[in-house]
């Protein structure tokens, strides 16, 4: 039975009185894209985002379960991804319209991926990131410098900071994408960053409503989180009260260290009052 508005929030928001997320949906949402907007984590970062109408595949890792080596100088060191993929690709691949990829540290872009995406389907990249996927043999590889437009969609590049100090420049660079469409809450994808002026920046001139974090707290034995811990979250909340707060890349690769229990127990602690969802994987978020 299909769950109402209301109920959505009920059984996935935290707010200052609310709880965790629980079970949205199935693994696999079959019917065709709405002209609305929800978010489908399949893992870690890897998401089917439906916007106006259009399909979009963010940050593919398709790597089965401990198939990849544990990142190294990391806490936890257990073969990568730590979980199996929710869902076959070829149970979605069909339905996608465009991939959208924020970097290509392979647990945004694996070699699984590059090989099972349709060659000639539209790919929106970093400007850095081009060559590679020129390389692979993609053809419709779109290098996104500031703003493009496609099929009736906005996307702008913003930028992030995947660490601080020196860890955070040897991880180089990274992006994140604000998709709007007139009469559609505006999405913003802050990537891999931690909050830092590029994340307050892209909040303020965009006023996104909906805002997709990559939590985790991911992080090496030295040079602090590369990724949003609960403190980083907090303060996208703080910046952006009424926005829904969708935090994922969770409890999918060893350096991960901030689980779902963890941000939303130290948010409740911090006081923060705000709608965060934490989708396990596989759920399927409507947020209009």
């Amino acid at each position: 039975m299909a769950l109402t508005r209301r109920e959505l929030l009920k059984s996935t928001a935290f707010t200052v009185a609310g709880t965790a997320a629980r079970s949205i949906s199935s693994a696999q949402d079959n019917r065709p894209p709405s002209l609305g907007v929800s978010i489908q984590l399949l893992r870690h970062a890897t998401c089917i985002i439906r916007y106006g109408g259009k399909t979009l595949l963010l940050d593919p890792m398709f790597s089965s379960a401990a198939a990849m080596p544990a990142i190294a100088r990391t806490p936890n060191p257990r073969p990568n991804p730590l979980v199996p993929l929710t869902v076959t690709p070829s149970s979605f691949l069909a339905s996608i319209d465009a991939t959208l990829v924020s970097h290509t540290h392979f647990d945004h872009w694996d070699t699984p991926a590059r090989d099972l995406l349709p060659k000639r389907r539209t790919v929106f990249v970093q400007p850095p990131d081009k060559d590679k996927f020129d390389d692979a043999g993609f053809t419709d590889v779109r290098s996104v410098t500031s703003e493009a437009t496609w099929e009736g969609l906005t996307l702008t590049r913003v930028g992030g900071q995947h660490g601080r100090g020196e860890t955070g420049q040897r991880m180089g660079p990274v992006s994140g994408y604000v998709l709007a469409r007139t009469g559609l809450p505006t999405l913003y994808v802050a990537g891999d960053s931690v909050w830092c002026s590029d994340v307050d920046e892209a909040i303020g001139a965009h006023k996104p409503d909906v805002i997709l974090l990559n939590a985790g707290a991911a992080q090496f034995l030295d040079g602090g989180p590369i990724t949003m811990d609960t403190g980083d979250v907090a303060k996208v909340c703080q910046a952006a009260p009424r926005a829904k707060v969708v935090a994922v890349h969770m409890e999918a690769i060893n350096h991960c260290v901030l689980t779902r229990d963890a941000l939303r127990s130290g948010l409740r602690d911090a006081g923060v009052n705000a709608t965060i969802l934490t989708p396990r994987d596989g759920e399927l978020v409507h947020l209009t």
